[in-house]
């Protein structure tokens, strides 16, 4: 299994509790007993349905989500998960699974772990998402907890709420942080090994997840997004957050 361990705060957070969707018991029995031994409470599912079922009967703090499932396929999963309300996810895939990879960002899952991997790394990549989801860890990214403010977009970081001129965006953790990464920084070029680093808080991953990301945040903040006046793009460089009136080219 791979060892490869994403770099961040190591401040451990009160655990929560977890649904485990996977229909490999194997894999499920061990990520089940380092999330225990971590603090956490965990169930598991073994399909979609399960998922969907338990998901809707008990809150969870987060959801450990296996895209290769039998039957209801863990994108459409994800897809029901996102309208039922802003539960984190977290993906499970298969190694060059790219295109499944990149649906499940875009559908809103807020990170992925390739398998094979180590159960540690998932565990760390679990309290490195809980840590953003209950507002622990946004201040490296927001700085003090007040308002944020620029081309008609408010965040609230102790709330996570957003708006744009008024009307409420449903933004999942990362689209948040990455925009208030952007309003903190107005102006300024960044690469994407940049917005990795700064915002995710990892020294390497998949650049397409920034990619991905971006992406979906225009389609929720620009008035259209395939001419985007808020996110641009600087060619050889990376991205641009610009209040000023302008276009330029999606990615």
């Amino acid at each position: 299994m791979s060892t490869q361990i994403p770099p961040g705060p190591s401040t451990r957070i009160p655990p929560g509790r977890i649904l485990i969707v996977d229909d490999d018991p194997t894999v499920a029995e061990v990520v089940t007993g380092y999330l225990e031994r971590a603090g956490f409470t965990v169930e598991h599912a073994a399909d979609g349905p399960a998922a969907l079922d338990s998901a809707a009967r008990h809150r969870q703090d987060l959801i450990v989500l296996d895209l290769m499932l039998p039957g209801l396929d863990g994108l459409e999963v994800c897809r029901r998960l996102r309208a039922m309300g802003p539960v984190p996810v977290v993906m499970l895939t298969a190694r060059g699974d790219e295109e499944d990879r990149i649906a499940g960002l875009e559908l809103g899952a807020d990170d992925y772990v390739t398998k094979p991997f180590s159960p540690r790394e998932l565990v760390l990549r679990i309290e490195s998402v809980l840590r953003r989801s209950r507002g622990r860890g946004a201040q490296a990214v927001t700085g003090p907890d007040g308002p944020l403010r620029g081309a008609g977009l408010a965040l609230d970081p102790p709330t996570h709420r957003a708006s744009k001129n008024g009307r409420e965006l449903a933004l999942t953790l990362r689209e948040f942080d990455l925009l208030a990464h952007f309003l903190r920084h107005p102006g300024r070029a960044h690469s994407r090994e940049d917005l990795m680093r700064e915002v995710w808080g990892w020294d390497f991953g998949d650049l397409s997840t920034v990619t991905v990301h971006v992406r979906r945040l225009r389609a929720k903040i620009e008035d259209d997004p395939a001419r985007p006046r808020l996110i641009q793009t600087v060619w050889g460089v990376g991205y641009r957050f610009d209040v000023r009136p302008g276009t330029a080219e999606a990615l």
